[in-house]
């Protein structure tokens, strides 16, 4: 019984050594992906669960922005509200296709929409934005991919989204697993195209390590404004000019978190300017804005972040940790038991009589007789009887 009890616990420490060996190389890099199963949060007021993806919002107090709907200048406070929608069925598809089009089983694609609002203004809609694109599980860069698309007017009006109209590059949304101390590009919406942002420093939000990385656009000609957009803002602010055009510039930064690579803090400084192309009018300020996260934003991110770092430490130090050792003390202990043989408890002197034993009736020669013991047989102790035994001493009994 001993034996099997102990080559039952030397198999079970082996198991947990190997599982201790495996959680850092097999488990711990699945943690280590943009997961397929992440859910946007319900509305606010709803129970939010842990873990669902939260909308990041962004405010620019005292902005310079034009209002679309009465296509006038206005002052005042903008909120820039960005959600994430992951789709996995599109994921899915796009992984099983055969076209030469087909997503890898690294990718995942998002949906992701963008809302600008005046807050003064009963939270009016200033701006809008949707798109899709698909994203490296691992470095969180665009992936190219044909199906992308960017629609910057009311995507609810459209039967069909527009495809095939951007090309996404580099960061977007977020950087890699295990970012590095070194420059990376960040794609921008405005001029369509990814640009470097440099590696800054080291500091902190919140309670966690950031990344801090700085990305500066010089003025250059906007890429997403229509054609009917550019006319309509001709007529407006510059009538007497042939054309015009919206000049752009922006310095980016975002906080990172190394490991990862989510933002747990971003802030933007657009501008936009209407520049005449003939000189005879001046520039007009289209936007000038100074977004920054609001502080439950960066709370929410810090925490999410927090999240995974915990379960990466259980799965990459604690838990290795704690299962060799057990695993250690299983086979050791399952070893001594396989080994042990019950030891038998002596019942007394080596070569002493049992005393459970009946006594014997009569010594070895040589031995003196005790006083209830006699020589002979039982009849030498009865007086007057004659001996039967008329040989030399018995030399037994």
């Amino acid at each position: 019984m001993r034996r099997f009890v102990g080559t039952v616990l030397i198999g079970l420490g082996v198991l947990l050594i190997v599982v201790a060996v495996g959680l850092p190389f097999y488990v711990a890099p699945a943690v280590t992906k943009l997961p397929y199963d992440m859910k946007p949060c319900p509305a606010s007021g709803q129970t939010q669960p842990e873990g669902c993806l939260k909308p990041s919002v962004a405010e620019a107090a005292a902005a310079t922005f034009l209002d679309k709907n009465g296509v006038v200048i206005r002052q005042g406070t903008l909120r820039s509200t960005t959600e994430v929608i992951p789709q996995p069925k599109t994921t899915a598809d796009w992984q099983r296709t055969g076209s030469a089009n087909r997503l890898g089983g690294n990718a995942i694609v998002w949906d992701v929409y963008g809302t600008g609002q005046w807050v003064e203004g009963n939270l009016a809609p200033i701006s809008k934005y949707s798109t899709e694109l698909a994203l490296d599980r691992v470095s969180g860069a665009a992936i190219a991919w044909d199906a992308q698309w960017l629609d910057e007017e009311n995507l609810s009006e459209r039967a069909e989204p527009p495809r095939r109209n951007v090309e996404y590059k580099g960061q977007v949304y977020k950087f890699p697993f295990g970012t590095e101390r070194k420059d990376y590009e960040i794609f921008d919406r405005d001029l369509r195209k990814a640009l470097p942002a440099q590696f800054v420093e080291v500091t902190t939000v919140g309670d966690l390590e950031a990344y801090h990385f700085k990305q500066v656009i010089e003025a250059q000609e906007a890429q997403n404004v229509t054609p009917a957009s550019l006319a309509t803002l001709r007529v407006k602010f510059a009538p007497t000019a042939t054309g015009v055009k919206v000049m752009y510039s922006n310095v980016r930064e975002v906080w990172v978190d190394p490991v990862t690579g989510a933002y747990l803090n971003v802030r933007e400084q657009p501008k936009k300017e209407l520049v005449p192309n003939d000189g005879t009018d001046g520039s007009t300020t289209l936007l000038n804005a100074d977004f920054k996260y609001t502080n439950d934003t960066v709370t929410n991110a810090v925490k999410a972040a927090q999240r995974t770092h915990s379960r990466l430490k259980v799965l990459k130090l604690y838990g290795p940790i704690g299962l060799g050792i057990l695993g250690v003390l299983f086979v050791v202990g399952g070893f001594l038991l396989a080994m042990s043989r019950g030891r038998m408890e002596p019942t007394g002197e080596p070569g002493a009589w049992d005393a459970t034993l009946p006594q014997p009736r009569h010594r070895l020669r040589g031995e003196a007789a005790g006083p209830d013991e006699t020589s002979g047989p039982l009849t030498d102790t009865i007086p007057g009887a004659t001996p039967t035994w008329s040989g030399p001493p018995r030399s037994g009994p």
